[in-house]
């Protein structure tokens, strides 16, 4: 075993075992040499430990359990590559499953630029589940708005780069508690730092994230109440206004559902506006709170 790994993958998880579980199954099918990459799993501070769920892989790659009291995905990740041994960092989440060739196909990208930011496809499994049919929808139109040429809407579930870059423009930032617009903050201070951001729709990971109506619509409120934080922040670094998008951007997500094969599309259509009016409450629940 080398004793610095090309790769360390950083996966937190809080309270979600089984899920866990899965995602180190997919890793242990990763086709690449398993002395160049390492796995780093943070507990970030679940009630019990998930020890039984990592020590069972340890014999198949090199694996390792770090815990810290309850903070956040963003404080969990940061945790995650302070622990790492490897040059690029590889991050997951505890519900997805990266594909068989997400290091393989992370690598050249990285090689090509390694003081770049490059971030893979996420692709839904749950595809019977209209709620998360729809996020990804939400995630493909975004993908499609937003990464035709420097990428600029990077998520955190599948995203790569090296050590050294992430540790000089500081990592996430912790003052988002909730797994809700650090990716999006962290992708725009890449951004404003100048670095070339790199959308890889080949380097897939699936997820498997089950939601019903009130998670769906908990999840959009959360990511609104991300979102005020984000447009602070960037306000303070940048001291430009708040940009919004255009009304044709929102006229053209609603009708989106209707260019796909999947589902029944006028419900993933209102699925569609019930996202943006719970981010929107979200948003404005935050604002009115810092007042």
């Amino acid at each position: 075993m080398k004793d610095k790994p090309f790769f360390t993958i950083v996966i937190p998880t809080y309270r979600r075992f089984d899920q866990l579980g899965e995602c180190l199954r997919s890793i242990s099918g990763i086709d690449y040499p398993k002395e160049d990459f390492e796995v780093v799993v943070v507990d970030d501070g679940s009630p019990s430990s998930p020890e039984n769920i990592v020590e069972p892989w340890k014999s198949r790659f090199n694996v390792r359990l770090v815990t810290q009291p309850h903070a956040g995905p963003a404080t969990a990740r940061n945790r995650g590559v302070s622990e790492a041994a490897g040059a690029f960092i590889a991050f997951t989440d505890d519900d997805c499953m990266p594909a068989p060739d997400w290091l393989a196909k992370l690598k050249p990208r990285l090689d090509a630029d390694p003081g770049g930011v490059v971030a893979g496809n996420t692709v839904n499994t749950l595809t019977d589940n209209p709620y998360s049919t729809a996020s990804q929808m939400l995630i493909d139109y975004l993908n499609a708005y937003y990464n035709k040429e420097n990428a600029r809407f990077l998520t955190s579930n599948n995203m790569a780069l090296s050590k050294e870059v992430f540790m000089k423009i500081g990592g996430f930032d912790t003052s988002f508690p909730l797994a809700a617009a650090e990716d999006r903050e962290f992708c725009d201070r890449c951004v404003h730092f100048g670095l070339k951001t790199v959308f890889a729709p080949e380097a897939v990971v699936r997820h498997a994230h089950p939601l019903t109506l009130k998670k769906f619509i908990r999840q959009h409120y959360n990511y609104g109440r991300g979102a005020n934080n984000f447009h602070r922040i960037r306000a303070e670094r940048t001291s430009e206004k708040i940009r919004t998008e255009p009304p044709r951007f929102y006229i053209d997500l609603l009708f989106h559902p209707w260019k796909s094969e999947t589902g029944n599309k006028a419900h993933l259509a209102f699925l569609m506006f019930l996202s943006q009016a719970a981010n929107a409450a979200g948003l404005f629940r935050e604002k009115l709170g810092s007042r």
